[in-house]
């Protein structure tokens, strides 16, 4: 008997178009014998089920379900496909812990610590873990720019503290172009990172679980045809993403070996691409992204591939892994 999975995508971020992309894609290679998938939207209005001829069927919140032409359906597992609020910080996962459903992302703590990247800093940096110098910021705080650039120097970059993709980041070159900066990171979150530039290779790396064991995924080498990996270098071809990445054997040793041990630390599970850069030859962790783009042209697919993984079989592993773990409410 085919197993119902609910595909959630979406989500209330500014993210939320790049998501049903992602969530298309794992809909699309998850239709066959084995499972009979569901695209769910998760938007800021509205919850619905959207068949093959765009019909809306309106999830039922209380237990996760969902009623079509009489036939009431729930899920014995959710994929998890929502970049940012409320997929990749935890919300939605303690709802669904809450009420019994497996899911094949993290739990939801540790979703929530590494969708705040002060917090995963703070963390991972008491094991050695090498990363740029950095300020943080509350909205309505008061700004010391002087202050600022003493500790980070100059490039820096400022970035929203809680979001993805890209959105809302500045390269800063100038005293004077800080604020602005500031100002366009808080339009995104209410808390910024401001970090010290870094100047080596950029690269991708992909953790996961896969047939039961930690899988440190082939290395992407990360060349941006912009000043850095912004919006329009991940998802307008403004970069080049090399796999494997053109890096020494000892620093994609150093690389791999730091990978596993930032996926143990956050305790993770499931699907993560952490981004590092390589100072000379020593990585250094930027942030981790723990439901990474999937469409096929994604980093983390083409990762896969690389490693002789078809989006089938990495689609497939996130769920049988996640039907496998214990249900938090036994726990």
């Amino acid at each position: 008997m085919k197993k119902n999975i609910a595909i959630i995508m979406g989500g209330f971020s500014s993210e939320a178009a790049i998501s049903i992309k992602s969530g298309t894609v794992v809909y699309k290679h998850l239709i066959g014998e084995k499972y009979q998938p569901y695209k769910i939207h998760i938007l800021k209005d509205k919850w619905v089920y959207i068949d093959e001829e765009n019909n809306e069927f309106p999830v039922n919140k209380n237990d996760f379900s969902i009623n079509i032409n009489a036939n009431h359906i729930t899920f014995d597992c959710v994929f998890n496909a929502i970049h940012g609020n409320p997929g990749e910080n935890g919300i939605i996962l303690a709802y669904f812990e809450m009420l019994g459903i497996k899911h094949t992302s993290a739990p939801f703590y540790q979703m929530a610590l590494t969708f705040n990247k002060r917090d995963t800093l703070s963390v991972i940096k008491t094991y050695g873990i090498s990363v740029a110098k950095s300020v943080y910021l509350n909205k309505g705080e008061k700004i010391a720019p002087d202050l600022i650039l003493d500790k980070v120097g100059l490039p820096c970059f400022v970035k929203p503290n809680n979001a993805g993709s890209s959105y809302g980041i500045s390269k800063v070159y100038t005293r004077e172009a800080l604020i602005p900066a500031i100002e366009k990171a808080y339009l995104e979150d209410t808390e910024i990172l401001i970090e010290s530039f870094l100047s080596g290779t950029e690269v991708s790396v992909g953790v996961i679980q896969y047939h039961g064991a930690l899988k440190v995924l082939p290395i992407t080498e990360i060349v941006s045809e912009n000043d850095f990996f912004d919006y329009e270098a991940k998802y307008e071809g403004k970069s080049q993403e090399i796999t494997p990445a053109r890096i020494s054997e000892k620093e994609e040793i150093k690389v791999k070996d730091t990978a596993k041990r930032v996926y143990a630390i956050l305790n993770m599970s499931g699907f993560t691409r952490a981004e590092y850069i390589l100072v000379n030859g020593e990585p250094h962790f930027l942030e981790i992204n723990t439901v990474p783009g999937l469409t096929e042209e994604s980093i983390l697919p083409q990762q896969a591939s690389a490693a002789g993984i078809s989006l089938f079989q990495l689609f497939d592993n996130a769920i049988e892994m996640a039907l496998a773990k214990p249900s938090s409410l036994n726990t």
